[in-house]
């Protein structure tokens, strides 16, 4: 038997459906599953246990047996910590099986078969009775059912049923609460992924479309790492607010809610996002708490812990108003069974008996079509102003009166640019039938209409006929395309120029003119947990897990990339960036593979959990978009003192010493830094300026922490993960080898790494 599974094909920009092996979802849905992220939490772990602990002391004290019904079990630690904390019997429910075949494992690896019972069903599905899933209803109800915006993967459908079905009124429960959180601020970061912002163009303006500009924008919440988002991205124009509280030991409902929170605005200002998370309360009187709250609402960042199986939530407001400082404001969060949406009221223009009658806001929902066909990072990316200015800036230095222009991207704004910079006729391939409407109507709102003239016509059947009669004098792309899934993916602009080849003028212009493919390794600070093993999780033995993770793994995705966001997952380079292959757009794709080996040395000590992999598009000799790292990889020095009267002076140069002549030390750093502990001077010992501090309190240590990558926040770029991490001393005698094969009938590109040491 086999299945079909979507692929994206680098050669025709199409997803296409391709024949795999029955068993190929399977492994799909564990390789890429999070339940390593979730064993690593080990701040979840322990809050659950604790809340776990003291209901199951509840009850016992109620001289009941204890029934504990887990609902969502995964590899069962939520069940096996009940059964230690003393419950009696557990009825743990999973519906995915391979889940529920390596739960069975765990339980009976760790001695716990005899007490808890793996159930491989829908929560609503499982009966109770004595011929039932479950002999006797459950008192302690434990549940891991959440996501990023609480309620998204259906966790109030199913406590609903539960409480209707599978435990006894009055239960306990585990979290026993959750309440979530809302913010309102102003950021023209964030709302720059939401709205098309006017563009200048050498002194004259285009403007986003008014329907787009009026448009409630996607429905879907936009969850990412809000520790990643500084604060000084943001300003708040009220306080945290309290949105609403879930309490999971009482009956729940999955109709819809509404729930506002009223509030005086702090400073003036422009409404636009609402940032959000929520609590969990493991026990009734919330002393046991387990947040989602970002980092920088710790007094120690540092301290914060990581997940990404449950993150932040972003909220666009359906429109951005002006809030003024001291105006009463209302909040409103609405919810139906697995979404919330966020909107805001005035209370300068409606009384309160206004406010309590007005008709609430439905789901927002996209009426310009623009936002289904650019998403948030996309939106993002049009809204770059430095990005813009070197795709203008490479479109003045090619562009002739005479030029005859043809853009090849998915809802690019390059061909209006080519029409405002003068080019004679501008031609525009369109991949669908909406995002030909949706640059229609940016044309149609900037009185532009027939300045370019957009074609749904794909470029292996683009005729003379369709271009006028016209031959083209510049091809340009960004490259952009909405199928691209890896960063490579976007080379379909090479296949387009090589079906275009027929049409262009024999002195054409690529833009980008070539490619290039660059590759660092690096050391994750946290994203290393999503693909590390846990052989033992809480003090119990969840191998079985890894077992069938990497078995997944070596089905087929071991030996390839998988996307990530890297601006939202900090990392450290051990190595130098480096390109690996470069592609000429100028000529054809070739007709045989193209194959790349090398290695790079590892300079920086640190964990090398594996290689972050991205692209680079070269516009003209000398200007270059990256869609990766955003410029040198840092070398930053951070210093601890104590309490002894030296004067710290700091000077860079090409040295690799950091010198404690005070503590006669030395210590060898990789990173173009010096540091000196040196009597009272002004100048350091070769005459360079330097930075001067009298009197220091604290000298503890100095630590480099050099290599801190800054990324882009408009692509995905590749990660490629080792299978074991290297300790890497930052002595360059080891190395990172590579081989890279682009295979021209594929598209894509194979990869392998290996380390080597001398």
């Amino acid at each position: 038997m086999k299945t079909f599974c979507g692929r994206a094909n680098p050669t025709t920009g199409a997803l296409d459906w391709v024949e795999e092996s029955e068993e190929y979802d399977y492994h799909q849905e564990i390789a890429r599953s999070c339940y390593a992220d979730m064993l690593h939490d080990h701040d979840r772990n322990e809050k659950y246990y604790r809340g776990i602990c003291a209901a199951v002391a509840r009850v016992k004290a109620r001289g009941e047996k204890v029934v504990i019904l887990d609902i969502g079990t995964g590899t069962g630690l939520l069940s096996m910590m009940a059964i230690t904390a003393g419950a009696d019997l557990c009825y743990s429910v999973e519906v995915f099986k391979p889940m529920a075949e390596a739960a069975q494992c765990i339980v009976e690896k760790n001695g716990f078969s005899g007490k808890i019972k793996i159930i491989n069903k829908h929560s609503t599905d499982v009966t109770v009775g004595p011929d039932g899933d479950m002999q006797m209803k459950a008192n302690v109800l434990i549940t891991e059912l959440f996501d990023t915006e609480l309620i998204g993967e259906g966790a109030l459908p199913s406590y609903e049923h539960a409480h209707q079905n599978l435990v006894q009124e009055g239960c306990e429960a585990v979290p026993h609460r959750a309440t979530v959180y809302a913010q309102l601020v102003e950021s023209e970061l964030l709302w720059s992924w939401a709205q098309l912002q006017p563009v200048d163009v050498e002194g004259a303006r285009l403007v986003p479309p008014p329907a787009v500009c009026h448009c409630a924008g996607a429905h879907s919440v936009c969850d990412i790492q809000l520790s990643q988002v500084s604060p000084r991205s943001f300003t708040p124009l009220g306080p945290l607010c309290t949105m609403f509280s879930v309490d999971f030991s009482k009956p729940v409902s999955s109709a819809f809610q509404s729930h506002s929170s009223q509030f005086v605005a702090q400073i003036s200002g422009r409404a636009q996002v609402v940032l959000s998370w929520w609590d969990l309360d493991m026990d009734p009187n919330g002393s046991v708490v387990c947040t989602m709250a970002p980092s920088w609402t710790y007094p120690q960042p540092k301290m914060a812990p990581w997940r990404d199986h449950w993150m932040q939530s972003v909220y666009f407001l359906p429109m951005e108003s002006r809030v003024t400082a001291g105006e009463e404001l209302s909040l409103t969060v609405c919810h139906d069974d697995y979404s919330l949406w966020y909107s805001l009221q005035s209370h300068r223009y409606n009384s309160q008996r206004d406010l309590q009658t007005k008709t609430l806001p439905s789901r927002p929902c996209c009426t310009c079509q623009a936002h289904l066909v650019w998403t948030r990072p996309r939106f993002g990316e049009l809204n770059d102003r430095q990005r813009t200015q070197s795709y203008v800036s490479a479109l003045r230095s090619v562009l002739r009166e005479d030029s005859v222009c043809l853009g090849v991207s998915d809802g690019s704004l390059l061909p209006v640019f080519a029409h405002m910079l003068g080019a004679k006729k501008v031609f525009s391939l369109e991949n669908s039938r909406m995002s030909k409407q949706v640059m229609e109507q940016v044309l149609e709102a900037n009185s532009m209409d027939g300045g370019v003239e957009l074609l749904e016509i794909r470029p292996d059947q683009l005729s003379s006929n369709d271009l006028e009669g016209e031959q083209i004098s510049v091809l340009l792309g960004e490259p952009y395309f909405s199928t691209s899934l890896l960063p490579w993916h976007s080379l379909f602009f090479w296949y387009c120029r090589t079906a275009l080849a027929g049409l262009l003028q024999p002195s054409a212009t690529i833009l980008p003119y070539s490619a290039t493919l660059h590759m660092v390794a690096v050391e994750f600070q946290d994203l290393w947990r999503i693909r590390a093993p846990c052989g033992t999780c809480e003090g119990f033995d969840v191998t079985p897990m890894n077992e069938m993770v990497q078995q997944s793994l070596d089905f087929r995705e071991s030996r390839e990339a998988e996307p990530h966001p890297l601006w939202e997952y900090p990392c450290r380079a051990l190595t130098q960036s480096k390109a690996v292959m470069t592609f000429d757009f100028t000529q054809c794709v070739p007709q045989q593979p193209v194959c790349n080996q090398g290695s790079l040395p590892l300079l920086r000590s640190g964990r090398c959990h594996g290689v972050a992999l991205w692209m680079e598009y070269h516009l003209t000799r000398d200007i270059t978009v990256s869609a990766g790292l955003m410029g040198p990889v840092g070398e930053q020095v951070f210093m601890l003192f104590t309490s002894v009267p030296w004067t710290l002076l700091i000077y860079f140069k090409s040295e690799h010493v950091c010198i404690f002549p005070t503590l006669h030390s030395n210590k060898h750093f990789s990173a173009a830094a010096v540091v000196l502990v040196l009597s009272v001077t002004e100048q350091s010992p070769d005459g360079s300026s330097c930075m001067k501090c009298d009197r220091l309190d604290i000298f503890l240590s100095c630590l480099f922490l050099q290599g801190d990558c800054e990324w882009t926040r408009h692509r995905k770029q590749g990660v490629y993960f080792f299978r074991s991490p290297w300790e890497s001393s930052g002595d360059g005698r080891a190395a990172v080898s590579y081989s890279f094969t682009f295979e021209p009938s594929s598209g894509d590109i194979k990869m392998d790494f290996s380390i080597e040491s001398q």
